[in-house]
């Protein structure tokens, strides 16, 4: 008897490179973008066997339970706030992700704000255009304050894969490297070069307090919290005139907070990937010229996509065949 293709609806997209695969192995990948109020009837109407999503699609208990041929849900990326993990778990569904897959992304995302932050890229590449042919030279000096980021102390708030791939690029430039977390304790970061070359540094973790009071930058890098980890009670422990970044999640950056603390020069400056009113970030934070702003693309670049399909395509097949 012939056997029936599993079927696997990709419902925020996956690279071709993981079609490809999961095709390969006899899966059949379905790429329609459900909205998420038809998702429940799709999935029973296609028989679907596996549901993959990034962060816009969610997949919550009333789904699981009104969907009894899903075997699978697969999360391209780190990040499972959009999940039920333990009660589809409790079901006996597998539930996978691709934890390390776009580490380098968001952490060379980091060093696009802090570069573009330290020679006010942000606000050049803004004024330019406008003025650039009638105010050069007022604009010259008015961005000639910049600071360089060799030397400086970069510290790293959370320090899992992606707090390591920050670490990483750091000491690539001469930065002093301090990091805390809540479970590790200390890390070995390998610099790798390009001739195979490669130093090793362990870097051994330090309290929260401490990187407050002695980082110049301060790059975020925790998981979903029910509560702010930086508030202005934080902000009040921190050198005066830091950056802040915060490629992580909205809701853990206090934003009232931090637009205050720039507005009394207590923050140089911040750099935001994320925000707690996705997808429309409070206007005071788009308005603020000490902001670098990007659109929530920190695990989002050709090379993590690409690493992110493959990773979910081989976990599904070892899996599910």
């Amino acid at each position: 008897m012939f056997e029936k293709m599993m079927k696997i609806l990709a419902n925020d997209g996956i690279s071709q490179s993981g079609i490809d695969a999961l095709e390969k192995g006899g899966f059949e990948v379905i790429t329609t973008k459900v909205a998420q109020n038809q998702l429940e009837n799709f999935i029973n109407e296609h028989t679907i066997d596996g549901i993959l999503v990034r962060s816009a699609t969610q997949v919550r208990q009333e789904l699981v339970d009104a969907c009894p041929s899903i075997k699978l849900i697969g999360r391209g990326g780190v990040g499972m706030d959009n999940i039920d993990v333990e009660y589809a778990q409790d079901q006996g569904l597998h539930v996978i992700n691709t934890p390390e897959a776009s580490s380098s992304s968001v952490a060379e995302l980091v060093f696009a704000h802090l570069f573009g932050l330290a020679r006010f890229l942000h606000s050049s590449n803004r004024e330019m255009p406008l003025e650039g042919d009638s105010r050069f030279k007022e604009l010259k000096k008015a961005y000639s304050q910049g600071i360089e980021l060799k030397g400086k102390t970069i510290g790293i708030l959370g320090f899992g894969k992606i707090g390591q791939e920050v670490a990483r690029i750091a000491l690539g430039l001469g930065m002093n490297v301090i990091a805390t977390d809540d479970i590790i304790t200390s890390a070995p970061i390998s610099v790798e070069f390009f001739n195979g070359q490669k130093i090793t540094i362990n870097i051994d973790t330090v309290t929260k307090d401490e990187l407050l009071k002695e980082s110049d930058f301060i790059s975020l890098h925790v998981p979903s919290q029910q509560e702010y980890i930086i508030t202005k009670s934080e902000i009040a422990k921190m050198k005066d005139g830091v950056g802040i970044i915060n490629t992580a999640r909205g809701g853990i950056l206090h934003e009232v907070d931090l637009v205050t603390a720039i507005e009394s020069g207590k923050v140089q400056f911040a750099g935001l990937d994320v925000f707690e009113t996705e997808p429309t970030p409070a206007v005071q934070l788009l308005m603020n010229p000490e902001i670098s702003l990007t659109p929530h693309i920190g695990g989002a670049t050709k090379e993590a996509q690409d690493r992110i399909g493959v990773e979910l395509a081989q976990q599904i097949i070892a899996l599910l065949n």
